[in-house]
């Protein structure tokens, strides 16, 4: 049984390009790339990863240009990482120039996991910060309201209770106790 060498490249929006992993990932052997335009933070929703885990074997072995491009959390990291190891594929990284064939690259490829992690925490704290600043100076008003509040209130002063209310308006139960603020 031959192995094969397969890549995964993956941006977290739509305007995003893959140009660049997709020509590191040729240059490194992949006959084939999977590609996808859509977040790492989760592996939800992730089907050309999926896709790609599912169909490799014993001996074959995963390139992505970063180790972020496959996974952006510590717990998915090591959960992939397992599965691989696990199931003898190999798992290799062009950008990082490292290789879970050695045990160094075993140890540095853990280590970059935290360091995703640590990285995606640290954007949160920045943007939490941005929002924090924007609603302060009065520009950053939030999402717009998905709950006609008008409307839940007219139901409940018709008499519905809030189990018909939900069903009426095609809402959760617990939305409309948080609306009403009941319980």
């Amino acid at each position: 049984m031959e192995n094969h060498t397969y890549g995964y490249a993956r941006v977290s929006s739509t305007g995003q390009d893959l140009t660049i992993q997709r020509d590191a990932l040729i240059k490194a052997g992949c006959s084939q790339i999977r590609e996808e335009k859509v977040s790492g933070t989760s592996l939800k929703g992730r089907t050309e990863l999926e896709m790609l885990l599912g169909f490799m074997r014993k001996g074959d072995t995963l390139v992505v240009t970063r180790i972020d491009r496959l996974a952006r959390s510590f717990v998915d990291f090591v959960n992939i990482t397992n599965q691989l190891s696990r199931r003898g594929i190999m798992l290799r990284t062009t950008d990082q120039r490292f290789d879970t064939a050695t045990p160094e690259g075993k140890m540095l490829l853990g280590m970059l996991g935290l360091f995703a992690e640590f990285e995606t925490n640290i954007r949160k704290e920045r943007q939490a910060e941005g929002i924090a600043k924007a609603k302060n100076a009065g520009v950053y008003k939030g999402g717009k309201p998905r709950i006609d509040r008008a409307r839940m209130l007219s139901l409940k002063a018709e008499g519905k209770n809030p189990s018909q209310i939900a069903r009426e308006m095609g809402i959760d139960r617990a939305s409309v106790y948080r609306v009403l603020g009941e319980r």
